[in-house]
Parts: C-alpha cells; sequence; structure tokens
C-alpha cells in the first residue's frame, strides 16, 4: 500500500481535516462517519496528490486476490461513499476526479500538515506551484453595512510578502516573558500586552487560552504553571502550532531591555528576532509595542495591515502596569478556567487603577452579564484596537438588544478578522437565540475549524439539544471529553440530557460527581429544584431553592434571592396559588427592583394573580429602560401586557398582545406559545390553542426543565375538551397527571384537573 509521508500524518483541505494516525475525517472541527475502503482511499489520494491512482493499484492494496469478487461494484461504492463525506460531484469535482476506465486523482489543494512532523505546511507544498493568498470567504452581508463590507474585501489583507516566515494557516502560542528585573509587576503582563498588539493583526493567529489550557491538562501541568520556553515549546507541539513567541525584559543600568523570539518549535530553529529599550519603567509598554510592530514584519506580515492594525499598545490598554497586571490575570482565568466569578475582583481591581481602562469595563461586563459596565467600555471604546472595539460594540448592542447592529459588528469582524473564532461564535448565539438553529450550527462549526478547542463546541451541543437531536448532541459532548475538552458546564449539559432521556443513573454519576464541589453543588441544587417543580413538588422546589441561596456568595445572595423569589413567585401563580404569588413577587421587588431577572417574572407573577396596576407599572418601566431591545419591545413586555389583559378577561387583547413574540418566544423557552395557548383557551378557540401547546411539546430539548410542559399537556387536554374530543382529551389528562403522579395535593391547578378529569369518564 502506498505510504503516508511521515510529514502529511495530518492533512487540511478545503474545510476538511484528514487524521492519519487516528483514522478520522473532520468537517469544520466535527468528525464525520467515514471508516474502512473509503477512508483508505483517501488516504492513497492525498499521498499523491494531482497524481493519478489507478484502480488497479487500488485494488492490490484494498481488495487482495480471491477476497472480493465483485470488485467493480465495491470500488464505485466506496468511491461514492467518499465522494457523499467530502460533499463532492463527479460531474463538477472540487477534489476526486474521475479518469474514467483508469482511476481517480485528488485536484484539491493540500492547506498543510502535521506539525508535529517537523515539516511546515510550505515545506510539504515546496515541490508544487506557489498558491495565492486565501482570501477571507464572506457568509453574509448585512445591507446596511455593504459598502464597508465590499469595501474591505476588495481591499484586501494578506498581501504577504515573497517569502513569509509563517503563512495564513500557522498558529503561534504566546509563551512568557523571563523576567531578570527583579520587578514582579512585569509577570504576565507584558504576555498580556504583547498578546492585544499581535491580535489587531488579521495576519497572525494565537492559540486560545482554552486551548493552551487543554494541552497542559494534558500534559498534566497545573493551569497557572509558567509557560516557559521548554512547556510553552509542547503546548505549541500539542497544539499543531508551528511557532513559539517569548521574551525576555532586563534592567541594565536604568534602562530597560526586551527581547522578542519567534521559534519553530518542533526543530527549535529561530524563525525572527527584535529588540527595544526603554529608558525607565514607564515607557516599557511603549519599547513592547515597537517590538511587536516589528515581530509582525519578521513573520511576514504585509506593511499595508501594520500600518492599519498597529493601535499603540498604551492606547489600546491602560497606561498603568499595574491595571495591566491586575486585567491579566482576570483574562486568563475568566478565558482559560471559564471561571467568571473568580475573575471579577482582578477586572475591579484594573478599573480601581485606570478609571479609563476600556477593555476592563468590557470584561467585567462580560462576567457579571453587567449592562452598566458594557455601556461603559462602549464610551471608552475610542482608546482601544480595532479588535477590541469590535468586542466592546458586540456586546453592549447585544445587550441593548438592537438585533440588527449587533450581527453587522459581529460579521465585519469575521470579515476583518477571518482567522478569529470569537465573532463567528458571537453570530451564531445571536441566530440560536432567535430560533435559527441551523444557522446558528453552521457558525459554531465554522469557528470549531477556526479554533478546535473554542467554547463553540459546548454551544453545538445546546444547540442540538434545542433541536431535539439528543443522542447527537451526546455525541459531540463525548467527543469533547475525548478531546480533553471537559468543563462543568459540559456535566450538566449531559445532566440535561440525561433528564430528557430518562436515564436516571446518569443523572446518579453526575450528582456523585458534583459532590463536595461547592459552585457544583449549588449548581446542582438549581437543577433538583427545577426537576422538583417539573414534577409538581413545590415544597421540594422551594427546601432546594433555599439551599441553593444559601450556597451562593455572600455578596450576590440578596441578588441570588431576589431572583429566586421572582421565579417562585411565577411558579406559584401559573399553578392557582395566587396569594402565595402576590407575596413572593411584592418580596422580590423589595429586595432588587433593578434586575431584569427579578423585574420580568415578577411582573408576570403580579399579573396572573391579578395585580395588574402594580404589573402594568412594571411593564412600562421596562420599556422605557430598555427602548431599543428588540427582546424587551416584542417579547418581555408584550408578554406582561397579554396576561393583564387576560387577567382582565380580555382574550382578544391578551392574543393581539403576543402577535409580535413569535419570532421571538424560542429565547426563553416558548413561554409566549403556552401563554397563547391559555388566551385561545379562553376564548373557547379549541383548535388554536392545541397547536400552541403542541408547540411546546414538540420542542421538548428547547423547554427542557420546565413545569409548562405538565402545563402543556394539561392546556392540551382543555384544548380537547373543548373540541369535544373526548379520546384525545382523557389522553392528554392521562399524560398530565403521570408526570404529577407525586405532586403536592393541595396545588389548585391539579385539583381542578382530576375534576376534569373525572367528568370524562
Amino acid at each position: 500500500m502506498d505510504r503516508l509521508p511521515e510529514e502529511m500524518r495530518l492533512v487540511r483541505f478545503g474545510p476538511f481535516e484528514a487524521n492519519f494516525t487516528t483514522g478520522e475525517l473532520h468537517k469544520h472541527g466535527i468528525r464525520l462517519k467515514l471508516q474502512g475502503q473509503p477512508f483508505q482511499i483517501l488516504k492513497m489520494l492525498l499521498s499523491r496528490p494531482g497524481e493519478l491512482v489507478t484502480r488497479e493499484q487500488i485494488r492490490q492494496n484494498l481488495w487482495p486476490s480471491g477476497t472480493f469478487v465483485d470488485f467493480d461494484n465495491g470500488l464505485n461504492a466506496a468511491v461514492n461513499k467518499l465522494r457523499e463525506a467530502l460533499s463532492d460531484s463527479p460531474e463538477n469535482p472540487r477534489f476526486i476526479e474521475t479518469l474514467p476506465r483508469h482511476g481517480y486523482r485528488f485536484i484539491g489543494g493540500l492547506d498543510g500538515a502535521d506539525a508535529s512532523s517537523g515539516h511546515s505546511p510550505s515545506e510539504v507544498q515546496k515541490d508544487k506551484a506557489p498558491r495565492g493568498p486565501r482570501k477571507p470567504r464572506i457568509w453574509t452581508l448585512i445591507a446596511a453595512a455593504s459598502g464597508v463590507l465590499v469595501a474591505l474585501a476588495t481591499g484586501g489583507y494578506f498581501y504577504f510578502h515573497s517569502a513569509p516566515k509563517l503563512t495564513n494557516r500557522d498558529t503561534i502560542v504566546l509563551g512568557e516573558f523571563a523576567n531578570s528585573t527583579g520587578d514582579p509587576v512585569f509577570d504576565g503582563t507584558l504576555r498580556q500586552g504583547l498578546s492585544v498588539q499581535l491580535e489587531q493583526s488579521p495576519f497572525l493567529s494565537l492559540v486560545s487560552e482554552e486551548g493552551i489550557q487543554q494541552a497542559l491538562r494534558l500534559m498534566g501541568q497545573p493551569a497557572n504553571v509558567e509557560l516557559t520556553p521548554q512547556i510553552a515549546r509542547e503546548v505549541c507541539q500539542r497544539t499543531n502550532s508551528t511557532t513559539v513567541l517569548d521574551g525576555a525584559i532586563a534592567l541594565i543600568g536604568t534602562r530597560y531591555n526586551l527581547i522578542l523570539r519567534a521559534v519553530n518549535c518542533v526543530n527549535g530553529n529561530l524563525l525572527a528576532s527584535t529588540e527595544a529599550q526603554a529608558s525607565d519603567k514607564n515607557h516599557v509598554l511603549d519599547a513592547l509595542g515597537r517590538t511587536a510592530s516589528q515581530i509582525r514584519s519578521k513573520l511576514g506580515e504585509s506593511r499595508s495591515t501594520l500600518q492599519k492594525f498597529s493601535t499603540p499598545l498604551e492606547e489600546a490598554t491602560t497606561t498603568s502596569l499595574e491595571a495591566l497586571k491586575a486585567y491579566s490575570l482576570g483574562w486568563k482565568i475568566m478565558t482559560g478556567k471559564g471561571d467568571y466569578q473568580a475573575a471579577v475582583p482582578f477586572f475591579r481591581r484594573a478599573i480601581r487603577l485606570d478609571p479609563n481602562f476600556a477593555m476592563a469595563y468590557a470584561a467585567l461586563g462580560n462576567a457579571l452579564s453587567s449592562e452598566e459596565n458594557a455601556a461603559k467600555a462602549y464610551e471608552l471604546r475610542e482608546r482601544v484596537s480595532e479588535r477590541e472595539r469590535f468586542y466592546i460594540e458586540g456586546h453592549y448592542l447585544a445587550f441593548a438588544g438592537d438585533i440588527k447592529k449587533t450581527r453587522q459588528v459581529y460579521e465585519l469582524w469575521a470579515l476583518t478578522y477571518p482567522r478569529d473564532w470569537v465573532p463567528l461564535n458571537q453570530l451564531g448565539i445571536q441566530y440560536q437565540i432567535f430560533g435559527q438553529f441551523e444557522k446558528a450550527l453552521e457558525l459554531y462549526r465554522k469557528a470549531i475549524y477556526v479554533e478546535p478547542n473554542s467554547l463553540s463546541y459546548t454551544n453545538v451541543v445546546i444547540t442540538l439539544i434545542d433541536l431535539n437531536r439528543f443522542e447527537e448532541a451526546r455525541l459531540v459532548a463525548e467527543e469533547m471529553r475525548t478531546k480533553n475538552l471537559d468543563s462543568p458546564g459540559l456535566h450538566f449539559l449531559l445532566f440535561d440530557l440525561d433528564f430528557l432521556q430518562n436515564d436516571t443513573a446518569g443523572m446518579a454519576k453526575i450528582v456523585a460527581w458534583a459532590a463536595g464541589k461547592l459552585e457544583m453543588e449549588r449548581e446542582l441544587l438549581m437543577f433538583e429544584s427545577m426537576m422538583a417543580a417539573f414534577s409538581g413538588k413545590l415544597k421540594s422546589y422551594r427546601e432546594f431553592s433555599r439551599r441553593a441561596v444559601e450556597l451562593a456568595e455572600p455578596a450576590e445572595q440578596k441578588e441570588t434571592m431576589a431572583a429566586d423569589e421572582a421565579e417562585a413567585a411565577l411558579l406559584e401563580a401559573l399553578v392557582g396559588n395566587a396569594t402565595e404569588a402576590r407575596t413572593q413577587a411584592r418580596e422580590a421587588l423589595g429586595l432588587s427592583t433593578d434586575l431584569l431577572s427579578v423585574q420580568y417574572p415578577a411582573a408576570l407573577a403580579l399579573a396572573l394573580a391579578g395585580e395588574t396596576s402594580q404589573s402594568q407599572k412594571v411593564a412600562d418601566d421596562l420599556g422605557k429602560r430598555w427602548p431599543n431591545d428588540s427582546i424587551m419591545r416584542f417579547e418581555h413586555v408584550p408578554v406582561i401586557r397579554s396576561v393583564i389583559a387576560l387577567g382582565k378577561g380580555d382574550a382578544s387583547a391578551s392574543i393581539e398582545a403576543l402577535k409580535g413574540a413569535a419570532l421571538y418566544e424560542t429565547a426563553i423557552g416558548l413561554f409566549p406559545a403556552y401563554l397563547r395557548g391559555v388566551a385561545y383557551l379562553a376564548a373557547h378557540e379549541g383548535s388554536e390553542a392545541a397547536i400552541e401547546f403542541q408547540k411546546v411539546l414538540d420542542h421538548r430539548g428547547l423547554v427542557r426543565v420546565s413545569p409548562n410542559v405538565a402545563l402543556a399537556h394539561l392546556g392540551l387536554a382543555r384544548a380537547y375538551a373543548l373540541q369535544r374530543d373526548a379520546t384525545k382529551a382523557r389522553a392528554a389528562y392521562q399524560d398530565f397527571l403521570t408526570l404529577w403522579k407525586d405532586a403536592d395535593p393541595d396545588i389548585p391547578i391539579l385539583k381542578q384537573a382530576k375534576a376534569e378529569y373525572a367528568k370524562l369518564q
């Protein structure tokens, strides 16, 4: 059999990546089902790109004499399977060309090989004609920004030098600076400052903190280990990168000397180096900016992009080394470990040290989901680099709920930085929120292709659950585990899957895993409270919620308690406990009148419990506070007003208020659909009500552990009863009563359901 050259154990072509060590084919980072003879044929073709591989050569390698009697049909079937996996066409091939009666030839361009082999992509391709630079791919253009986007596309970003050190497929691991000055303020700080400078480049691509942390786990290293040259080099090899970029700072007399080195992480060869001096400590960041620009040029970036994307470091971050150090510590914790709360004190310290540190406000806003901090970052966005401006504007506009402008920002970001996974991921989130799940999946998978270690993997699992594709979601989750992308969030997604698939053993395993982990135990208590509510066990629900609040951080307990009280009030209102609902809603608003997570459910609870005046006041306040927020305008406020109308006995007005919410109802688990069904019942329109309740039941992955599942069964039973379909009504009542077989017996809506069911017997 043709042996694949050692340097081509991992081959990329188009959106595909063939790993001949593990025998796997991936597309946009997602593994495809291609094994056996089709995969071996692909291996033979890739071992001789552009050359004819004859049918006889394939037969000799894969169908030895006497082992297969119908070789022609077998070969044709195997090639067809291969083409199907590659989405290739025999009439208009992109990858596999058929030479009739002779054989096949691979005609696609190869993008590179496994860096751990010791050969760079340029070395693998050295015997072939040089290829032009790859243009950034544009998957969509927003009309309002089309002029800007087309200008960017036609201007081009990748005019390389004649012999660049790196290509637009290579990635870089950023190591630490060796600090011999004796001043700890430089530890970690210079690495963060260099990261900001290099991330301005559309040409260079740094391995993410998530990717570095994954490699460190595989190496058995702690998360906070210093990325010395030796450790950084191993991380580089494990992430299939080509280059380690590290540096050193030394104090010579009264002057600071900075050195940057770019080293091939396989053979240790020096690719480029540069140095600069600072007259004193206050000018070190300026010297770092100069060395960063020089190394970008020496690694092959064009002069045009260097001029366009070179915001001075002190403008892009801060003039305070201490503030930058605090920010770098917080950023590493938030992005590398995924621990948002632990990062908060560092971002707050950075802001105290420099009140004009825009990215510190943006990071704090992200960590706390705080619109106030996102707005402050937005005010200061002229003090940042181009990439950071995209980050700040995208997050701020998402908080403000301006869907159109948010998408414009992320699409322009993705076009400007085609090697950046973040805008693709953020665009996916935008589409997912509004129910465009297939589009979201496409964007998440593109993000994974750009950055295989990105958080988009988790978002793929979430979206597949939303689509009721549970087995597929589980397969991706297991693939994440095999790639050491495990996280607490993944465990809880698997808990969701176990619940949806009635896997009690699986849930028990996750409960055992969470034991002794304080934050995990709190999350688990929240899950258990929701499961109790799902089954109508309100007393257990209250107890689990109380214990979860007690485990919250002391500084957060008031806000956590307020949000939990508001949710409990809404649940009490939905099941008919009006008195309890009014009491708890008022208590929640007394604890916090600013949080949306408190105001919205409390207003709904009050409206359902008959307190329409106070509910209307909250609705008006929300509308004034977020006038441009699409979800607020078309979903939250209309839903509150719909319930108010329903409480006043005006079913028509209730239905009318919900008309605009259909586009946004997937953002909050189809709650508007459930309320629409209730309004149709009040209007005695049984068939329309049944459609809305069935919509909830058909999207179990989206609704998940919500009591609305049981209540939708009850609503469906009542809708069938209105249609005088006793058989279907009885079946739906039985579904509801089965789900609530262990429910607290004194719940008003349960008593009503039993009485209604008895009349049908």
